[in-house]
């Protein structure tokens, strides 16, 4: 199946949000100067919830072109296909978390409070619950950024049945229905456990009930290209002000950004945009799973050399700062590179055998 433009790219764009958005909060915990004055070192949780519609677009257009043309939807090829993608790295950073927190750092001297039964929280990261897990305790930001894989694993395990069981012609009401009902009742007293564990499935849903309305009108133009490029004016005052966001509700803020993820990935799939289709982006895209994950190590990688010897130095804080943000970034893209190239390949390639 053909890639579509830009999206790639943009993966990276949205796991560097991440990244500057827990970089000021780790300095922060540990008195190491920091800088969080501007709206983009603020923007990790939507971030996320743009990787939430991104996935949700892709997946959802993937299967229903399955079952478009098949008729069918192989769940067994489907789960393996998300397992060889997300298992192996996610169960890479969930161990050496738990070895990171409850061993390395007490054999270098610092205390690490843990709040959990070593057990409980293995049990519950590797069964796909790392949502819950760190909603109920404090594992450390090394395990506690793997929610959103939980999210996102749930969310599979849910969809890709009902596609299957669901008629095509009545794919689009379900999901729709799905995504209103679903949204209705997040916001309720219903079932606060979806609030609380940050089950966010509207996201998913209302982006890839997008996908499939877009999959067969697509149309040339500058008209289309006109309305990407808008599109991505508005996705980066977004990104980079609270100007749409100021004045609305938590109900509003999402409902807003839903509906402006799922129209922006529908638009701006449309055209290639050369600097989002340049090679570098797109491998920075390519390896953005890596960034995302490897970010948190980095951190403490770097605020361990910082603790032990820069702090020290006698360094201005305007020096520190630059330093410690271009360190943790270098750092996340060569481990995810490295991790990309020598580790995460292997199970890609076995992807074809799914196909």
């Amino acid at each position: 199946m053909k890639a579509l433009p830009n999206l790639t790219a943009l993966r990276f764009f949205l796991a560097l949000f991440v990244v500057l958005f827990h970089i000021p909060q780790f300095c922060r915990n540990q008195e190491i100067p920091f800088f969080d004055a501007l709206s983009i070192f603020h923007k990790g949780k939507e971030a996320v919830y743009v990787f939430f519609s991104l996935s949700g677009f892709l997946i959802i257009r993937q299967v229903y072109i399955e079952k478009k043309e098949t008729g069918y939807i192989s769940l067994p090829k489907f789960y393996m296909k998300r397992i060889l993608r997300i298992f192996p790295l996610y169960y890479l950073i969930l161990f050496t978390g738990f070895f990171y927190y409850r061993f390395l750092l007490p054999q270098l001297g610092y205390d690490f409070e843990s709040n959990y039964n070593l057990l409980e929280g293995i049990l519950l990261s590797v069964f796909f619950l790392p949502n819950v897990f760190g909603s109920l305790y404090h594992p450390g930001g090394i395990i506690e950024i793997l929610w959103s894989i939980g999210i996102e694993e749930q969310f599979y395990l849910f969809i890709a049945p009902v596609m299957l069981w669901v008629k095509r012609n009545y794919i689009l009401p379900v999901l729709a229905g799905f995504t209103i009902v679903y949204f209705a009742v997040f916001f309720s007293d219903l079932l606060p456990q979806l609030y609380q564990f940050k089950m966010y499935f509207f996201y998913f849903s209302s982006s890839g009930l997008a996908s499939v309305l877009m999959l067969d009108k697509k149309v040339n133009g500058k008209g289309v290209k006109a309305a990407a490029l808008l599109l991505l004016v508005m996705m980066t005052v977004y990104f980079t002000t609270n100007v749409f966001i100021d004045n609305l509700s938590e109900m509003g803020y999402h409902l807003f950004s839903m509906i402006l993820f799922a129209v922006f990935l529908s638009a701006i799939c449309q055209v290639p945009f050369t600097f989002l289709e340049h090679r570098i982006m797109k491998y920075l895209g390519t390896i953005s799973y890596g960034i995302y994950m490897f970010h948190a190590i980095a951190m403490q990688l770097v605020g361990l050399v910082f603790i032990k010897l820069i702090s020290n130095m006698g360094l201005p804080d305007i020096i520190q700062i630059l330093l410690f943000n271009t360190l943790v970034i270098v750092l996340t893209i060569l481990f995810a590179g490295i991790s990309y190239r020598y580790y995460e390949s292997y199970f890609l390639r076995l992807k074809k055998n799914f196909r």
